[in-house]
């Protein structure tokens, strides 16, 4: 079964001196040369990790040095594994039972990816974490919280809720990571986060993580970091070279008929595609069901155990089709993603870059289609001048780009006038002139 997942809206240089730690960052092509206990070696393992990425070769032994680190790498480059797996190795020789990593990331599905990388990375320590995140009750989570977890996963606003109640204790903290800095400063969370940030111990190791760095992120982290060694993985407003892009032109009311012509591609054994609105997902998961698709939904008018079953679904291979909005931008981490479908243009430049990263994971290959009509002109222009270059244009054989739009149903006589009342014309109400 293919399964589809439909959804919304370069070398390394370092600042600081270089301790012998970090020496072993020009030279690791294993994860065994990177200093890790056997135990997380075993897990590395177990969850199929095989070479680390350019992002975990260099984060990996700095972090190990005890320095605070700024990384900038694209999506899907490994990040998360480069900061859980050092700060683990932190925690193994430590009596568990009190939270010393704290670690704030934009979105619940963020924050639960995280959490699942992290029990299964640790499934064989005593370590323990928990997410917190809104849109689920806060009861199982002001348990953990007041039992004490070692590390917590928290979206601002509800770590915030819990903070205000008293059920977290930061007080032996050594440990700040902000994952995806810039997505929380474009949500809007950036005084959430200085708020976290101004309550928690002054003495600790702070790990900043961001796909751009942008004048705002550059103040957080000049305040947040003490002398940070600093890595910039790739060109941050290119995608990378592993994903084939392309544009297919067409007219708004043929992108459904195109959508599915694209999925019925043998090439195509997986895909997410995005698009722009909440009411657009439940219309595009609707059609796509008609054309015998198996179809789930993730957008922010669905619960989180709905979001949450929708996602399990997709990667159970029971939802051929799992249609979204951009929630999932960052949120989704899927591996095997064959293709990427923009079915509505992006606005801007850096989410086409977020959205297309879901495929090429870990340095795979992969493809990304964006269907663009006359009117998203601008918009691709724009993101083309970002890119450095024009995307390929692509026609789709035995397509009918030139059939008519379906006739639009004629309103009803009186529609929004009361009874006995005359149409409006163009001399004002009721017709008279002026």
């Amino acid at each position: 079964m293919r399964r589809i997942l439909l959804a919304t809206h370069g070398k390394a240089y370092t600042e600081g001196p270089v301790t012998p730690a970090m020496q072993v960052s020009q030279t690791a092509s294993d994860f065994d040369d990177l200093g890790l206990d056997p135990i997380l070696l075993n897990a590395v393992q177990g969850l199929g990790y095989q070479t680390p990425t350019p992002i975990q070769r260099e984060a990996i032994p700095a972090v190990l040095a005890g320095r605070d680190l700024i990384g900038t790498a694209q999506t899907g480059s490994g990040k998360t594994a480069a900061f859980l797996l050092p700060v683990l190795q932190g925690l193994l020789k430590q009596t568990p039972g009190k939270t010393r990593v704290l670690v704030l990331t934009p979105t619940r599905e963020l924050a639960a990816q995280i959490q699942g990388v992290l029990e299964g990375l640790a499934k064989s320590t005593r370590i323990r974490g928990h997410a917190v995140y809104g849109g689920v009750g806060m009861g199982p989570q002001e348990q953990a919280l007041r039992r004490g977890v070692d590390i917590v996963v928290a979206t601002p606003g509800r770590l915030l809720d819990h903070m205000g109640r008293g059920n977290v204790n930061f007080r032996s903290l050594q440990v700040l990571i902000l994952d995806e800095a810039d997505r929380m400063f474009e949500m809007g969370f950036l005084p959430d986060v200085r708020r976290i940030v101004g309550a928690l111990p002054k003495r600790r190791q702070t790990l900043l993580f961001s796909a751009t760095m942008p004048r705002e992120m550059e103040d957080l982290a000049r305040q947040v970091c003490h002398d940070p060694f600093r890595i910039s993985v790739s060109k941050l407003q290119r995608p990378p070279k592993t994903i084939k892009q392309s544009v297919y032109p067409v007219a708004e009311h043929l992108k459904g008929r195109l959508l599915v012509r694209l999925l019925e591609q043998p090439e195509v054994t997986s895909a997410l595609v995005f698009v722009r609105t909440k009411r657009r997902a439940d219309r595009v998961a609707k059609q796509l069901g008609a054309e015998r698709f198996d179809v789930g939904v993730i957008h922010g008018n669905r619960s989180q155990n709905q979001r949450q079953n929708a996602l399990a679904g997709f990667r159970s291979g029971h939802h051929q089709v799992l249609v979204a909005t951009d929630v999932a931008a960052r949120g989704i981490d899927v591996e095997g993603i064959s293709h990427v479908i923009n079915y509505d243009v992006p606005h801007v430049a850096t989410d086409y870059l977020h959205r297309v990263g879901r495929t090429a994971r870990m340095e795979a290959l992969g493809a990304a289609m964006t269907m663009a009509t006359p009117e998203d002109k601008d918009k691709l222009r724009g993101i083309e001048r970002a890119l450095g270059g024009p995307i390929e244009r692509v026609e789709l054989q035995d397509f009918n780009y030139k059939a008519a739009p379906p006739p639009r149903k004629p309103q009803p006589q009186g529609h929004g006038r009361g009874p006995g009342r005359r149409p409006m014309s163009r001399h004002g109400r009721g017709g008279g002139r002026r």
